[in-house]
């Protein structure tokens, strides 16, 4: 045992003096997950004070300033959720907090380090990145001679961040079997992993990072803390370019394996917690839980699974990206194209024998007057379901192919030649969410009408809401048709509104 991790113990256990000075010990909630055997457990600190854990580790560290440190005022840099922590510090010691925040931080976050700090913080908003605020937050310091707050590097931090795994072990669910730790600068991993192994030595300890932010891993590989060249800031509460001298040390001590999640699949666990909870993590939340997904298959019914949803400051507006990359239900989610003869009627039957549990959740088709157009369809089902997709397209010979990360999908780019349709007609149509509505009204208008737009995505609605083009042999086809439409509302669909001459003008010029 190293002296760095005796002297972090002493740290965790004075830090239980402090803390709760500002806030209450979270819950320790049991989460079904479907498909992993084992009880799998989560440390709510989004029910923290600042609904982050962060509070614990800054607030440890202002409240040993001596009463001169505290009179000449506290410096950081945070996009978010040490900064918050500095600032309801600030307010509770009566001390001043500059903070340096990157330019693009979310005005929701800093309203709400504003709101947690009152008079005593002042923001300031500074370069584009964690790193270009945390060099002018430490110029200011040294100018200044005020007393810089690092967010992970510092013992006496990570003592307080420390204290969530102290309740973990005090609520007699342990011993665990696994816990997965998020990775940002290493703080919380470094602090957690070392307390809980003291009192569970068999926990397997697992470091998680996004596959574009592994700076610990990288360190690790290299020996020694190291820069990324490249950071993604999905995850932004994770999203550290280079890991901390201290929190390397620890993690090397007491971390025993390294892994990485991606995006998407952090999306999908943020389903998860909601459907488990009702939980909405910010995406650094949920990342423990994507890894021990990502891992169910290693776990037995006897295994007891830890992970911390550490934050929920989340910008509303990123729930969007989130509901559309996590999934819809269960099951998996793929993305495929392929070729399609453009032919009234021929996307209606090539759907029509996709296996019975896979559910169409996106649709994107333009005709391009090739003969041949290559639409694109999002489902979900299980591997087997995907398994039998694949088998069906092999039996009618048509090559398709995994789509479900390219960047045209993903910004729904859809290809069309409007100059190439004949009597268009385009409608908003509205059709209840449930498998086989939508391919019940096409079935009715394919013999009049054929597909030449469609742009569908599901909303998680009860109802389905899709543009769709149609385009006829003739006027009185299409006249035929909207005809038709009256008589199909409250039976195949809804609803429907044709779209207005103008918007129509827009769309096919």
């Amino acid at each position: 045992m190293s002296d760095l991790a005796d002297q972090l113990y002493e740290e965790v256990l004075m830090a239980r003096q402090r803390v709760y000075a500002v806030g209450q010990p979270t819950p320790l909630q049991e989460l079904s997950i479907p498909g992993i055997a084992a009880k799998v457990f989560c440390k709510r600190e989004d029910l923290g004070p600042i609904k982050a854990y962060k509070w614990r580790g800054s607030y440890n560290r202002m409240a040993l300033l001596s009463k001169a440190e505290l009179d000449r005022g506290v410096v950081a840099a945070s996009a978010g959720n040490h900064a918050q922590g500095v600032a309801i510090g600030a307010r509770v010691l009566g001390t001043k907090a500059i903070i340096f925040m990157p330019r693009s931080t979310p005005a929701m976050k800093q309203r709400a380090v504003a709101m947690h700090g009152g008079d005593h913080v002042e923001i300031r908003l500074f370069g584009d990145s964690y790193d270009d605020a945390g060099i002018a937050a430490k110029e200011l310091a040294k100018s200044q001679g005020m007393t810089f707050i690092h967010p992970y590097d510092d013992v006496q931090v990570m003592g307080g961040q420390g204290t969530l795994a102290d309740e973990i072990v005090m609520s007699g669910e342990g011993p665990f079997t696994h816990v997965f730790l998020q990775i940002g600068g290493g703080g919380m991993a470094a602090a957690t992993s070392a307390w809980l192994k003291r009192f569970y030595p068999d926990i397997k300890t697992i470091g998680v990072e996004g596959v574009d932010q592994a700076s610990m891993k990288a360190a690790i590989e290299n020996g020694g803390p190291t820069d990324l060249s490249y950071v993604d800031v999905f995850c932004d509460g994770t999203a550290v370019r280079r890991a901390g001298d201290l929190t390397f040390q620890l993690c090397s001590e007491f971390i025993d394996e390294f892994m990485t999640v991606t995006n998407d699949e952090v999306c999908n666990a943020t389903r998860l917690l909601w459907e488990a909870n009702r939980a909405i993590p910010e995406p650094a939340g949920a990342m423990g839980l994507a890894a021990a997904v990502k891992r169910r298959g290693e776990f037995t019914a006897d295994d007891r699974v830890l992970v911390i949803l550490c934050g929920a400051n989340m910008d509303f507006s990123q729930l969007a990206f989130i509901a559309r990359h996590g999934g819809v239900g269960p099951e998996g989610r793929r993305s495929i194209r392929f070729p399609m003869t453009e032919q009234r009627g021929s996307l209606v039957d090539l759907l029509r024998g996709l296996p019975k549990n896979i559910n169409i959740i996106d649709v994107q088709h333009g005709k391009t007057g090739k003969g041949i157009s290559y639409p694109v369809i999002g489902l979900t089902g299980s591997a087997q379901d995907f398994t039998e997709m694949d088998d069906y397209f092999s039996s009618l010979k048509i090559e398709h192919s995994d789509v479900t990360a390219s960047e045209d999908v993903d910004f729904r780019i859809i290809n069309y030649s409007p100059h190439l349709f004949t009597h268009p007609l385009f409608i908003h149509i509205e059709f209840p969410e449930r498998p086989g509505a939508f391919l019940a009204f096409m079935e009715e208008v394919k013999e009049k009408a054929n597909l030449c737009y469609f742009n569908y995505a599901y909303s998680g609605e009860r109802v389905g809401r899709a543009l769709i083009g149609m385009e006829f042999a003739s006027a009185e086809d299409r006249a035929t048709v909207h005809v038709q439409l009256e008589r199909m509302v409250d039976s195949s669909i809804r609803a429907y509104r044709e779209i207005s001459q103008e918007a129509l003008e827009r769309i096919i010029g």
